[in-house]
Parts: C-alpha cells; sequence; structure tokens
C-alpha cells in the first residue's frame, strides 16, 4: 500500500477492521449484547449482594436468637427467602427476553424494513444471513447462561442453612444446569422462526413471547413426568415424591426435551426461509 506521496505505508500501520456477517451482526445488534452483558452482571451482583450482605446479617441475627429460651421465630427468614425466589425466577425465566428479541430485532425488523433483502442481493445467501444471525447470539448466550448457571449454584448451596426453595421446586431445578440454556437457544430459535414468517417485528415479538413462556410453564408443570416413578405423600405422583439423587436424570431429559424444539424451530426457519426466497 502506498500514501498520496508514493511511498510505501507499511503493514503495521494498516488500520485492520473487522469485517464479515459476524461482525455485521455485532454492530447492527450492539445495544443488545449490551443490554444482556449488563443483565448478567446485575444478576451476578444480585447474588453476591444478597449472600453476603442481607443473608450474613440474618444469620447472625439466627444465631443469636437460638440462644434464646424460645428460640427463633421461623417468620425470620420469609423476606430473605422471598428474595431468592426473585432472582431464581428472573434467571430462569430470561429466555422469554431473548425470544422477545430475537422474534422482533433479529430477523422480524430486518425483513419488515427490507434490509435482509439487501444483504442477499450483495451475495449473501439466504442460509448465510440467518446462521450469522443464530450464530452470534448463540455464543453470548452460552457465555452468558454459564456464568448465571455457575453463580446460582453456589448461591442456592450456600444458603441451604437457610429456609428456600428445595431442589425440586420450578427455579432451582431449571438453573442449577443446562437448562437454562437449552431455553435460551429455544427462544433464539423461536424467535428466528416467528420472525421469519410473520416478517413483522411486532407481530413476532407477541408470538415468540408467547410461546416461549407457554412452553416453559407447561414443561415447569410435567417435567417430572419425564420419569413417573416418583411417588408423593399420600401416593400422589409429585416431585417431591424423588431423591435428591435424581435431579440429574430428570434435568438431562428436560433438557434434551427443550434442545428438541430448539432444533425443531431451527430447521423450521431454515425450510421457510428457503421456500420463500426462491
Amino acid at each position: 500500500m502506498t500514501s498520496a506521496s508514493g511511498t510505501a505505508v507499511p503493514a503495521a500501520r494498516r488500520r485492520v477492521r473487522p469485517r464479515g456477517l459476524a461482525w455485521t451482526v455485532l454492530r447492527v445488534h450492539r445495544p443488545a449484547s449490551l443490554v444482556w452483558c449488563g443483565y448478567v452482571l446485575l444478576m451476578v451482583g444480585w447474588m453476591l449482594w444478597v449472600h453476603h450482605v442481607p443473608g450474613a446479617r440474618l444469620r447472625a441475627e439466627l444465631a443469636a436468637c437460638r440462644e434464646l429460651e424460645g428460640g427463633c421465630v421461623d417468620v425470620m427468614t420469609f423476606s430473605h427467602s422471598l428474595t431468592r425466589s426473585w432472582i431464581g425466577t428472573f434467571v430462569a425465566y430470561s429466555s422469554c427476553g431473548v425470544a422477545a428479541w430475537a422474534g422482533a430485532s433479529l430477523v422480524g425488523r430486518e425483513l419488515e424494513r427490507g434490509t435482509a433483502q439487501l444483504a442477499w442481493a450483495q451475495s449473501v445467501s439466504p442460509a448465510r444471513w440467518l446462521t450469522a444471525r443464530l450464530a452470534v447470539p448463540a455464543v453470548a448466550l452460552a457465555a452468558g447462561t454459564t456464568v448465571l448457571v455457575l453463580v446460582y449454584r453456589w448461591f442456592w448451596s450456600a444458603s441451604r442453612d437457610l429456609r428456600g426453595d428445595e431442589w425440586y421446586y420450578t427455579d432451582p431445578f431449571v438453573n442449577r444446569g443446562p437448562a437454562v440454556l437449552a431455553y435460551a437457544l429455544c427462544a433464539l430459535a423461536v424467535g428466528a422462526l416467528a420472525g421469519i414468517a410473520l416478517r413483522r417485528a411486532l407481530p413476532a415479538l407477541a408470538v415468540a413471547l408467547g410461546f416461549v413462556l407457554w412452553f416453559h410453564l407447561y414443561l415447569d408443570d410435567h417435567w417430572y413426568e419425564l420419569w413417573p416413578t416418583g411417588t408423593g405423600t399420600g401416593g400422589s405422583r409429585l416431585p417431591e415424591g424423588y431423591p435428591a439423587a435424581h435431579f440429574w436424570p430428570l434435568h438431562l431429559m428436560t433438557t434434551g426435551v427443550v434442545l428438541t424444539v430448539a432444533a425443531l424451530a431451527t430447521g423450521a426457519a431454515y425450510w421457510l426461509l428457503r421456500r420463500r426466497t426462491r
């Protein structure tokens, strides 16, 4: 490379700019990436604060009141338990936000405004276009969700001395393993499918969010039926009928169901996109 005066410009001084579809997705959806990073940091900070500040204070109060003749009143732990439950719910249902964003912004808005068609006219195939829009957020979701799972596992285990959610409660069951990531990937695929099918941002947002929320709530009520061997009190089949050793088999089966739905939604998205762009 030479300058205007004809002198050579050293290769080290050349400005290297990221290129390609992946960089385009990152640049266009940088606000969403920042929101996701902020959400992960907020949840991690919230868990650390709850454990080390109000949690430590509550443990000191409980230790002091156990020395009294009347013991401790159980309601002292209610507020702390409620806060932990809210944290679990936010972690478990973060996939709903992913579905809404994927349907409305990642795919639906691109098709509605015609920017996707512009990319296809510039030697970018629809399949490559969709792959970039699924792969880049999938990597970000995998990284952030892994952090949330690891911190939540520590947070839940470290709070076992206080009253809180048992392992078979909905949020600890989902949040302590790869099921959270499976839900996020499923929401990404469903959002993309809704965006391709409807080609409008707001309808795709509503459909993707509604389906993922319904699917999450349905599986929350029926995951223990994947291994119908537990018997609860009075002979009824309930999650608490399972021993704690059944957590991982049940959790992995649930993860497999969610990933199957994610794979079906991904395949349907590619098929529908190819059919509409022939």
